[in-house]
């Protein structure tokens, strides 16, 4: 992905917007962690994208410093640095909106990482692993839905993210009108498909394929308790 942005090729660029797109969170929950209100981080996030996204700032990028996650929290210091003025950022901000932002959705999850004693870098890669995350399990989930089996899915998902099932498998399987031995090589070719779109959707953000393993455990490290 790094590597295309390069090439400032239209389809290069529409791949950026839409990992920008995707990964914009973590860089609006660095920005409150700042002290900003949230109506003035909405208006920074979009900023920072605006310049990203029109000036090609992706050219400067290592390839030994290729992961997106790097290179986003790097870039979004330094563009607070030169950001004393807030009303002219926000006039910038204004002038095109390349970003549809939930705000409310960010919010929510900005206020439950105050709860953490952590420094805005965390709070940053905290965000961006549990974005990456969603997005896998989004993707996962659109493949029950397009296989008619979004119930099986909803129930089932509390066995990909860590929670404590509320329900025994016995309980599940007769639920789902499936024997139980049926439903542990369900929830087992589940998680190792989430686990195949975890690595695809970590692809997208990484300079080379060699680092998919590292940025995994790191991801899940982070993630953890």
């Amino acid at each position: 992905m790094l590597a295309a942005a390069e090439s400032k090729t239209p389809r290069s660029q529409e791949a950026l917007a839409a990992l920008c797109e995707a990964y914009w969170p973590p860089v609006y929950a660095f920005i409150r962690w700042q002290g900003c209100a949230p109506e003035n981080a909405r208006d920074l996030t979009q900023a920072y994208f605006l310049q990203l996204l029109e000036k090609h700032y992706l050219k400067d990028v290592r390839p030994e410093a290729g992961r997106f996650r790097s290179f986003l929290c790097a870039s979004v210091k330094h563009f607070l640095a030169n950001e004393r003025d807030k009303e002219q950022a926000l006039k910038r901000g204004g002038k095109r909106a390349p970003l549809t932002l939930d705000v409310e959705a960010a919010e929510g999850r900005f206020v439950v990482a105050l709860a953490n004693d952590l420094t805005p870098e965390k709070v940053f890669e905290k965000q961006w692993a549990m974005t990456v995350l969603e997005r896998a399990l989004s993707c996962l989930r659109e493949e029950f839905a397009v296989a008619g089996k979004l119930k099986e899915f909803d129930r089932l998902k509390v066995y990909l993210t860590g929670e404590k099932p509320a329900d025994p498998y016995k309980q599940v399987a007769e639920d789902l009108l499936i024997t139980e031995p049926a439903l542990r090589v369900t929830v087992h070719r589940m998680r190792r498909r989430f686990g195949q779109l975890l690595r695809e959707e970590i692809g997208h953000t990484v300079a080379t394929p060699q680092e998919i393993d590292d940025e995994v455990r790191y991801l899940l490290e982070i993630i953890g308790p």
